[in-house]
């Protein structure tokens, strides 16, 4: 199996090349990328917690899905393709922003990504797939706020980062 291509982008979100994604986080070059964040009528958010095997950040809490563009794929499409293999489901999805963030892990990698973030509205339980997802649930964002702030070592770094940024952005643009 190949390793997964990231497209490499400069500061407009513009496509400049492809690259394995290891060699993208291990030289720390601006990628594109999504978060999608899914949330249910009662306006919570789905959290999952991602894998304990996984590469980087096991165990810890993160937004609903996230991962990297495939040349040639949609932002929209990326998100419902990622959202069906963590998660289990589809949903619709809005785009509602993007900007640029840089988060250095302890294991020598760095995510530097031109993030799109995505909502979506869905009030199932999922189908988790457990190579991808340890655990998930729902939360309020005035929780999911607070609990950041008491815990902050349970959720991934550029959770931290987005939701930060993402939560002004939801309450700036309430429906």
């Amino acid at each position: 199996m190949t390793e997964e291509q990231v497209i490499l982008v400069d500061e407009n979100d513009n496509k400049i090349g492809l690259m394995p994604k290891m060699e993208a986080h291990e030289k720390a070059l601006l990628h594109r990328a999504f978060s999608v964040f899914v949330f249910n009528d009662k306006k919570e958010l789905m959290l999952q917690q991602r894998a304990l095997h996984k590469y980087h950040t096991p165990g810890l809490w993160t937004n609903t899905c996230c991962s990297h563009q495939r040349d040639g794929e949609s932002n929209l499409e990326a998100g419902k393709r990622r959202l069906q293999e963590e998660m289990g489901f589809v949903t619709e999805l809005e785009e509602q922003t993007s900007f640029i963030y840089k988060a250095p892990f302890d294991n020598g990698l760095t995510e530097h990504e031109y993030d799109h973030i995505m909502t979506g509205y869905y009030n199932d339980i999922p189908n988790v797939n457990p190579d991808e997802v340890a655990n998930w649930k729902w939360m309020a964002l005035d929780d999911v706020k607070a609990d950041m702030v008491k815990n902050p070592q349970l959720y991934t770094a550029w959770f931290k980062i987005i939701f930060d940024k993402f939560y002004e952005f939801i309450n700036v643009n309430k429906h």
